[in-house]
């Protein structure tokens, strides 16, 4: 049954710990980091609240010059009702920010990773000095500073760079992830049918992000079918979601690895040398930026992640390329044209084709999920195999591939798993599967002697796939099996 009000869901261990800081009263140093929307700011709302800290000032550095972000200090400032001269530059703005921690409060500056701009990294500095002075009188300062940010090598420049000026100040850390799978499942009991096929169709949409799961509650779409949901969120000009891959993720970027992310985001798991080939198809010359495009991707804005199969040294020439968020992956691969061509094309065949993208992009997603699953029920202790390290794919010469390995190394068992949405698709591979299987096993000696298990894992097993598997020498798996107990 659908509730009438959304509720804080998840996050309980990160919860306890930022309660944890708040309940010592005295000075703290904390940086929350995250992907944008991953709910950083709601998570240290809810630790204020529940810990009854009530003297609070909350900043938002805009993307300006130092007139711009000390005036929208000036706005927070009074919109919190703060008792205290308004900062007119960033050397006040610090000494303001060091005043108030003094005087008790909690202070939380949220997009700090803008201070690593030229023209404001000067606050630094100044924030230094007063962070330095709290410190020395840490036993009796009440208050703590909290800075939220959400691109990773930015908020490493500014607080971890052995020449930045907050080096070594922060007393805590805490990086917000995406909420785990019994988190997700959780919202959809409370909001719509966690069935199956919705699980993955919103997973594989959303992945843990709770801030899009909101805004389906909020449209009335989250409990609705696919091309409803996908259409009130996407193609009308009041969409919530219509222009979030833009203004924060690609914004950023200003058009320059577009070439890039497109092939990777509708080729998921495309090798180095498959990318220089397009990039060679569309744009002859531009094959020599893609080594430079990829590393900015992947180590700057962990928009790409470039993995290795199980056993392979990270520096391994056969690593393969994904899109490391499943929104923007989706965006990418399914929504994007579709939802540009709104003014062109009937609505109805742009809704119905985005989702036929987006199920096709499903097949990996599943693959995602499967590993994840196996992964929490593992660390939460669930029936199922016991995991000893982590889940992932094996891929060799071009003639082999497996979807899921899984290792138990105390008690000798690898798993081996295939992954099809449609579970009626499993049967008339199993003979391929087998050849893939046999060659994993001539060619990786660490497993020799170990037991083998097989799984042929779906989003929904039938008695008669079931049946099938069992003959063929498989383990029949499905979400409904995955998720039982979370």
């Amino acid at each position: 049954m659908s509730h009438d009000t959304w509720a804080f869901y998840g996050r309980r261990v990160e919860l306890d710990e930022l309660r944890e800081i708040l309940r010592r009263k005295r000075w703290f140093f904390l940086k929350v980091s995250g992907r944008r929307r991953i709910g950083k700011t709601s998570l240290v709302q809810q630790a204020l609240q529940a810990e009854g800290r009530d003297k609070i000032l909350y900043i938002q550095i805009p993307d300006s010059d130092p007139a711009g972000v000390v005036s929208a200090a000036c706005d927070f400032y009074a919109l919190f009702g703060i008792e205290a001269a308004p900062p007119v530059d960033l050397r006040s703005l610090a000494a303001s920010i060091g005043d108030l921690v003094r005087r008790g409060y909690v202070v939380a500056v949220d997009e700090f990773q803008y201070f690593h701009r030229k023209a404001l990294f000067e606050f630094t500095s100044h924030l230094q000095f007063e962070v330095d002075r709290l410190a020395a009188d840490a036993a009796e300062v009440r208050g703590g500073l909290i800075v939220l940010g959400s691109i990773h090598t930015e908020m490493e420049a500014l607080l971890e760079d052995r020449s930045a000026p907050l080096f070594a100040r922060l007393t805590h850390a805490l990086d917000v992830p995406h909420l785990d799978i019994a988190s997700v499942l959780e919202i959809l009991r409370a909001h719509a049918e966690p069935t199956a096929e919705r699980l993955l169709f919103l997973w594989n949409l959303f992945e843990g992000v709770p801030k899009f799961y909101r805004d389906a509650y909020e449209e009335k779409v989250l409990s609705a079918d696919r091309n409803e949901l996908v259409r009130e969120l996407f193609f009308s000009s009041s969409s919530p979601l219509r222009g979030e891959a833009e203004n924060w993720f690609l914004r950023e970027l200003r058009g320059r690895y577009d070439l890039v992310l497109k092939y990777i985001a509708r080729h998921p798991g495309c090798t180095n040398g498959e990318i220089h080939a397009h990039a060679r198809s569309v744009a002859a010359g531009r094959e020599k930026q893609v080594g430079g495009y990829l590393k900015v991707l992947r180590d700057r804005y962990r928009m790409v992640d470039q993995l290795q199969p199980v056993f392979a040294k990270a520096t391994a020439r056969n690593g393969r390329y994904y899109i490391s968020d499943n929104f923007l992956r989706s965006w990418l691969a399914a929504l994007a044209t579709p939802a540009a061509s709104v003014n062109f094309r009937p609505l109805e065949a742009l809704v119905r084709e985005a989702d036929d993208r987006l199920a096709d992009a499903e097949g990996h997603g599943l693959e995602q999920l499967v590993g994840a699953l196996y992964e929490e029920r593992s660390r939460k202790g669930l029936d199922g195999f016991c995991l000893t390290q982590r889940v992932q794919g094996f891929w060799d010469r071009g003639d082999t591939e497996i979807d899921l390995v899984a290792l138990n190394e105390e008690e000798r068992i690898v798993r081996l798993g295939t992954c099809k949405r449609a579970a009626e698709r499993l049967a008339p591979d199993y003979p391929r599967i087998d050849a893939h299987v046999a060659r994993f096993l001539d060619r990786v000696e660490r497993v020799r002697g170990w037991r083998v298990e097989r799984a042929a894992i779906a989003t929904r097993h039938s008695p008669r796939t079931r049946e099938a598997a069992e003959r063929a020498g498989y383990i029949p798996q499905d979400l409904d099996e995955l998720t039982a107990g979370l």
